[in-house]
């Protein structure tokens, strides 16, 4: 308790602190004291790794106000950016993993959860468009049927362990972009025809899968957004290498995700998502034999893409796509 004087003259009662009740220092939100206050407000948190994750993003994002002088402008224009970006995404359209995708955080987040590989394949990032149902589809399917205009590619993987040992029954989601650098969830067809250059395969008792397809290209990410517009402002292209998307989810082994680029890609060492990796370029061929790998005919030219996934003990739940109609397990 502290006491206090109190002048009744004239009728009118004034409170004067007392020495003991000057004493006591209240914290000042200013430049000095502002951190601390925010973070001990955090201090009653239950769960301690929430407690931990808020602490060190008002440390990091203080600090960065402070190196920068952040003035009232540049903080209202963040505020409207990260606005303008929750306001494009749709069911089927993730501005915000786009936006962590150019900034480099996405395979930041990738990179420091899969420090030790041990042989197995490289990871990279998700992307924003794993989105919609991936069909169960027998092998050797065409997964793009309608496509006239791209050149025919066969893809033949192989799923094993660290020591080679085939995997069976693994399913294995796969996406890629067309011939013109869209994928299927961005053409006004989508909502009317559904998925295409996506499906889901399931790998034999030797760990194998195949398909048909068309040869992708390097295509520019979205730039119809605030991600764009930034990309543009900044000078740097909207540009990636040309890629096949694959998920691969065997029980008992950590969730693989990654892709599989186009070697001789002039995007491979500027990817605007810094998504590639030495390992994870394959050398697709060029081939005129007159039959695929599966004994089916082939009209010449057409390419083939080889690749075998290695896989790591582990667990954790593979992500699910965005807007599927589908409830089965990943």
């Amino acid at each position: 308790m502290t006491s206090a004087t109190v002048d009744d003259s004239a009728g009118v009662g004034y409170w004067y602190p007392s020495a003991g009740s000057r004493k006591r220092k209240m914290t000042q939100f200013n430049e000095a004291e502002l951190t601390a206050a925010v973070i001990k407000s955090f201090e009653n948190t239950p769960d301690p790794r929430v407690k931990f994750l808020l602490e060190e993003l008002v440390k990091s994002l203080h600090e960065y106000v402070r190196r920068t002088d952040l003035t009232f402008e540049e903080w209202e224009y963040a505020i409207d950016f990260l606005t303008r970006t929750g306001q494009k995404c749709t069911p089927i359209r993730q501005e915000f993993i786009l936006l962590s995708d150019v900034l480099g955080v996405s395979m930041l987040v990738d990179a420091v959860n899969h420090r030790e590989r041990q042989g197995a394949t490289e990871t990279t990032v998700l992307g924003p468009f794993y989105v919609g149902e991936h069909k169960q589809m027998p092998h050797g399917t065409d997964i793009t049927p309608h496509n006239v205009t791209g050149e025919k590619m066969f893809v033949q993987g192989r799923v094993s362990d660290l020591t080679g040992k085939p995997l069976a029954g693994v399913p294995v989601d796969v996406w890629h972009a067309d011939d013109a650098g869209f994928y299927d969830s961005q053409k006004p067809s989508y909502a009317v025809e559904g998925p295409s250059s996506r499906a889901r395969f399931t790998t034999d008792n030797d760990g194998r899968f195949f398909f048909r397809t068309i040869l992708p290209c390097s295509y520019p990410i979205p730039t119809d957004g605030p991600v764009g517009e930034m990309i543009v402002q900044t000078r740097r292209h909207p540009m990636r290498p040309a890629h096949v998307h694959f998920l691969v989810n065997a029980k008992g082994y950590e969730p693989l995700i990654t892709h599989v680029f186009i070697g001789g890609d002039k995007y491979l060492d500027s990817d605007v998502v810094f998504g590639v990796k030495d390992e994870l370029v394959a050398n697709v061929e060029r081939r005129t034999d007159p039959t695929t790998p599966d004994g089916k005919p082939a009209v010449p030219p057409w390419h083939l893409m080889t690749y075998e996934f290695r896989l790591r003990r582990g667990g954790g739940a593979a992500p699910k796509p965005m807007a599927a109609r589908v409830t089965e397990d990943a």
